[in-house]
């Protein structure tokens, strides 16, 4: 059977992207223009269309503002889960400052849906080696699993979309952001290939990772589906990065949910759960 896909987003602002981040900035956050609600919409729009349902990482200091979108996307069949609450790296907090960001932000999802939040997504892709001292901390606030991890082509666990990290504090899942490989580059299935790429190339890889019986983790921001939205002066890397092709990214988004089957991050535990359930059956038969 050709594998499902698992497609994800961050419900974020525009302003908030790291590479533009200043302690100026961060300060006149609600100053700025509000336009995740209208770009969240667009998506959810989209999604409704072709009936397919996805995980929405929401960031905290949103779901205050925007209780109503939150609750949207949770009464039309997605998941929430967590992408932190003030959107800081965490190599710019301690242990304690993390802890306490991403409780507020799972409370407030929480008591926003009714509904028990079990996913995590570091912002800025900031959960590495250098910061895995995070994970066991994510199993102590209650959450199930974590999808931060950066992993090449090829690796991880024998090409199941998902392993499991046992943390000091108990067992917590991980579904890794996998690459997919061109000429020789790693690159992420995330928004910016998508601008990137052509439509073709993009297609082109996806369908061999289906070649390969492999299930991709694909994810966009909701301000990537907004060309109109302002500029920001930085670095030029950065401005490209942020405002490269964002004019492309809702026919492309929309190709893409014709193109291939999606689901929701946490169908890949559900699948995880009975399978482990399986392996025990043939295991004590064994015996």
């Amino acid at each position: 059977m050709t594998p499902k896909h698992f497609l994800s987003f961050h419900v974020e602002e525009h302003f908030h992207v790291p590479a533009f981040d200043s302690p100026m900035r961060r300060r006149h956050w609600d100053r700025c223009e509000s336009r995740v609600e209208k770009n969240t919409d667009k998506i959810l729009d989209l999604l409704a269309e072709r009936q397919v349902r996805a995980t929405f990482f929401v960031l905290g200091w949103v779901a205050q503002r925007h209780g109503a979108l939150i609750r949207r996307i949770a009464g039309e069949g997605h998941e929430i889960a967590s992408h932190g609450y003030g959107h800081e790296l965490l190599s710019a907090l301690t242990t304690k400052q993390f802890q306490e960001d991403v409780r507020k932000s799972k409370q407030i999802l929480e008591d926003l849906t009714g509904e028990s939040v079990w996913g995590y997504r570091a912002p800025g892709y900031s959960l590495t080696e250098e910061t895995k001292w995070a994970l066991p901390l994510l199993v102590e606030e209650g959450y199930t699993y974590d999808s931060s991890l950066c992993v090449e082509p090829d690796r991880g666990s024998r090409g199941s979309v998902s392993y499991r990290l046992d943390s000091t504090q108990g067992p917590l899942w991980e579904i890794p952001l996998h690459g997919l490989k061109m000429a020789g580059l790693s690159m992420l299935t995330h928004g910016f290939s998508m601008r990137l790429l052509s439509y073709r190339l993009l297609r082109k890889l996806l369908k061999r990772a289906e070649t390969d019986h492999k299930s991709i983790v694909a994810h966009l921001r909701a301000w990537e589906v907004d060309p109109t939205q302002p500029r920001m002066r930085g670095r030029s890397w950065a401005v490209f990065q942020q405002y490269h092709n964002l004019d492309k990214v809702e026919d492309r988004l929309r190709v893409l949910l014709r193109d291939f089957q999606f689901r929701p991050l946490r169908e890949a535990l559900r699948h995880l759960a009975v399978r482990e359930a399986t392996f025990a059956v043939v295991e004590a038969s064994q015996k």
